[in-house]
């Protein structure tokens, strides 16, 4: 990548990244077409291989941008001190939330990029994937499951709301009706009625 992107306006630096970012959620690393991306940024196809050499060289750009990004959100938004599942999984969201508000594809980019299959494309991010699953890890140690209710598997729990999300965005988009605030309005909902059935059927059993 020229490092003389970062020399470019902010606008048009999050213009191309942005078009990038929805081109490559939407059509995979195969499909993804350096026109549509463009097309979407009103750029010339010269300009985007100056910057970046190549469909691979913009992939592994925004991959890594992302992960930067998403990252500081996640310190920004994760309580270090936080301990409890469900809080912990909001400020999660959270943080998704904050970063597609200046990028909106880039979560579901991310989400895109764990079922890639084209070897050039998970070679060129492996670094960063690995990097990006390492804050992740982080914030699950904090996790206390011992609070959950005793039969409760957190782990299961949280894969469980994580797909529940991921649908919920991918619905979104579908229906472009995509709004970051109102998705994260929608997961706290979620969040909170699961909430109410898992504690609410441990107090049912505690009673009985």
């Amino acid at each position: 990548m020229n490092g003389k992107f970062f020399d470019l306006k902010k606008e048009k630096q999050d213009r191309m990244i942005n078009a990038a970012l929805k081109v490559f959620a939407l059509q995979g690393y195969r499909h993804a077409s350096t026109d549509d991306m463009v097309r979407e940024a009103a750029i010339s196809k010269g300009l985007l291989f100056h910057y970046f050499g190549s469909k691979l060289g913009v992939y592994q750009f925004v991959y890594d941008y992302s992960v930067k990004y998403i990252s500081l959100e996640l310190r920004r938004a994760v309580d270090v001190e936080e301990k409890e599942f469900f809080q912990v999984f909001k400020q999660t969201e959270y943080a998704r939330m904050t970063a597609m508000r200046g990028y909106p594809y880039m979560q579901l980019f991310l989400n895109r990029c764990l079922a890639e299959d084209v070897s050039e494309a998970l070679l060129a991010i492996e670094e960063k994937r690995i990097a990006l699953e390492e804050v992740y890890a982080t914030i699950d140690s904090r996790i206390d499951y011992t609070l959950l209710p005793q039969g409760v598997d957190g782990k299961k729990l949280w894969k469980m709301l994580d797909l529940t999300i991921k649908g919920l965005m991918a619905e979104c988009f579908q229906n472009a009706a995509f709004q970051p605030e109102m998705l994260y309005q929608e997961t706290c909902g979620y969040l909170d009625m699961v909430k109410g059935l898992v504690y609410g059927q441990a107090h049912k059993e505690g009673a009985g």
